[in-house]
């Protein structure tokens, strides 16, 4: 893990003290509503239905034990709202038939971040203090400007990959964190970096995806892809140079986000992302890119050039860590044969290849029957911090999935972690299945959604609780997002679930045949609606028919996605509308 120096540390312990000073003066009256949002936002600390919300950075996913306990401090003493915002909270929640909300937790996002939903505002440079302490902040994870850094939660182990992106990550991250010219862009900017042949990142959906590969001559350098996104117009990026030397990267990227500053819409938020400027300007958009790009070399001396010894002293901090090697044996000692069955669907599902074939990647799962997908208790927070203690040298990563992956777990210990983690509910072993499912907080939440998606999450998976049948099923991509921000990614769903209202009431479309780039799915793409939107408890009717539909129609060994892409939309779509055809007969 990149470790801060002096500078790094004195740099985030002055952005808290600065928050501080600007908090205390809005609480105070000295500071406007208005004036504080921004500098609010710029710091992660949104105000979302009933509380503050603060999204914590976590820079390419990874994550120290000690971050993580403190995380779980944040969730314990500061994740509580007074008691009259949640009576309040409660009191709304009840009207539409939700009847407890979750206080205590924190939330991991699809961008590797994370999240808590309840601390009140007047304590949040407290939070920002404790962030700090332990080298977190959220700088930049809300606004106008270039987001949190995201990659391949296996960065640096994958059996698959070609070159560690991690260091150019965390050389990006230090480049765009506070650019006096990027502050207030058209509207926010996501950068999202493989290393690999698989692309785990979903580079594609994102404002700037990059991928560090190795030419003929041997030379590293970035496959650049500009304007993918999801949102009201879901967008797969466009290649803008198929062959950038590594070195130049960040001169590149000025060039980019340069020339979207300067033509970005700024009078409509909807039209705002590059995405829109890319689809509309096509070619003259690259173009000038390249003039500016060029303009960046010659007439300003290519000032972001980065240099070996620079990229040696980021590098140094990703070496793998000293492992001793342990003496626990592998497998499941005095087990039945349902603890045997268990543990082999673990193996599968959960554990990955590792780069050193004496060690493996490893998944907590946090996705759960009574758990919202992604959320992460105290207890849960402080015992994944003794699992990467005890089995990862003390690191974890926050996958795109919503998960908690640790990267360094010797195979001799396997059954030791698996007995470890399943006493504690994280050993299900359902990841990359129908239950290991994407969704965002939703209109339980969020001021922004149209409609709820957790109760829909937890609908499908009380549902889907059989493991037999979940493996039968086999690999499944379900997304669900409460608003059209596709925050849940919908839009790359095998199964995508999209909330929306109508004359202030709930329902939700369901698309089929989307892909996030990943080799199990395909080439990165949007999925396609059945049709008309279903009411909330026909949502998982429709799921069950679909899937049953899959069933029928699959050949052996076939995964969903590929059996969808063969016979084609309009049999899944036949069975997905025959519920509606069902509930309206029985209610003529």
């Amino acid at each position: 893990m990149y470790q801060y120096t002096a500078f790094d540390r004195h740099f985030v312990a002055q952005r808290a003290a600065q928050y501080r000073d600007q908090l205390e003066r809005n609480l105070a009256g000295k500071l406007s509503d208005d004036d504080f949002r921004p500098l609010r936002l710029q710091n992660g600390w949104y105000v979302q239905r009933y509380a503050p919300m603060l999204r914590v950075a976590v820079p390419y996913g990874e994550l120290s034990s000690r971050q993580l306990r403190v995380l779980a401090q944040i969730a314990r003493e500061y994740d509580q709202p007074s008691a009259d915002v949640y009576q309040t909270a409660q009191s709304g929640q009840a009207k539409l038939g939700t009847t407890q909300l979750p206080t205590g937790y924190g939330h991991f996002t699809t961008r590797q971040n994370v999240q808590f939903n309840w601390i009140p505002l007047v304590r949040s440079a407290d939070v920002m203090d404790l962030l700090a302490s332990v080298d977190m902040h959220g700088i930049q994870t809300s606004g106008n400007c270039i987001r949190n850094i995201t990659s391949d939660e296996r960065a640096g182990i994958a059996v698959d990959e070609i070159v560690d992106p991690r260091p150019y990550c965390e050389i990006m991250r230090q480049w765009s964190t506070l650019h006096p010219e990027f502050a207030f862009l058209p509207r926010k900017f996501k950068i999202a970096v493989s290393g690999a042949r698989e692309d785990r990142a979903a580079t594609a959906w994102h404002d700037v995806g990059l991928h560090v590969l190795q030419n003929d001559a041997g030379e590293i350098g970035f496959k650049v892809l500009a304007g993918g996104g999801m949102g009201r117009t879901p967008i797969i990026a466009s290649t803008l140079r198929e062959f950038l030397p590594w070195n130049q990267i960040l001169n590149y990227l000025e060039a980019v986000v340069r020339v979207y500053n300067r033509w970005g819409r700024r009078d409509n938020a909807y039209k705002a992302r590059i995405k829109i400027l890319i689809k509309a300007e096509g070619q003259r958009f690259v173009d000038e890119v390249d003039a500016e790009y060029r303009e960046i070399i010659t007439l300003d001396g290519a000032p972001h050039t980065i240099t070996q010894q620079e990229l040696d002293r980021v590098a140094a901090s990703f070496v793998p860590p000293a492992l001793h090697q342990p003496a626990v044996q592998a497998g499941v000692q005095h087990a039945d044969a349902r603890d045997e069955l268990e543990y082999s669907r673990w193996l599968q599902q959960n554990v990955a290849p590792h780069k050193n074939p004496e060690l493996r990647a490893v998944t907590l799962s946090f996705k759960r029957l009574g758990q919202a997908p992604g959320d992460a208790s105290a207890s849960q927070l402080e015992t994944a911090a003794e699992l990467a203690d005890q089995f990862s040298a003390g690191e974890a990563r926050v996958t795109h999935d919503q998960n908690l992956l640790l990267p360094w777990v010797h195979q001799t210990q396997l059954g030791a972690l698996w007995r470890a983690a399943r006493k504690v509910g994280l050993a299900r072993a359902n990841i990359r299945l129908l239950t290991d499912m994407i969704a965002c907080p939703g209109g339980d939440f969020c001021a922004l959604a149209n409609a709820r998606s957790l109760p829909i999450a937890a609908a499908i998976t009380e549902r889907y609780q059989d493991m037999d049948d979940l493996h039968d099923l086999g690999e499944i991509d379900l997304h669900i997002s409460g608003c059209i921000n596709s925050c849940g990614h919908h839009h790359s769903g095998h199964i995508g679930i999209l909330g929306v209202d109508k004359d202030g009431r709930e329902w939700y479309q369901v698309s089929l045949g989307g892909s996030d780039g990943s080799t199990l799915s395909g080439k990165a793409q949007p999925g396609k609606v059945v049709g008309p939107s279903f009411g909330a408890a026909e949502v998982p009717d429709v799921i069950e028919a679909v899937l049953d539909t899959y069933r029928r129609e699959r050949h052996s060994g076939e995964t969903f996605i590929a059996t969808f892409r063969r016979v084609g939309m309009d049999a899944f779509k036949q069975a997905a509308n025959s519920v509606r055809q069902t509930v309206e007969a029985e209610l003529a």
